[in-house]
């Protein structure tokens, strides 16, 4: 999740447009670890980490 965040955060993308980016651009998924084969993180899956980061205000630690 952590590298998905990272993507989501360089690129600028909402929650939704994350979700449609690891399904149609591998090189993303590549670098989230995915695969069509396995499971593709939920668009609330996504919201609800990043929600997770900022209620332990964990994101100023690792950014």
């Amino acid at each position: 999740m952590l590298h998905i965040h990272c993507i989501q955060l360089f690129y600028k993308l909402s929650d939704h447009a994350m979700e449609d980016a690891l399904y149609k651009i591998e090189s993303m998924r590549n670098f989230a670890r995915l695969t069509l084969r396995g499971p593709i993180s939920y668009e609330t899956t996504i919201l609800n980490f990043r929600h997770l980061l900022e209620l332990n205000q964990l994101g100023k630690t690792l950014f």
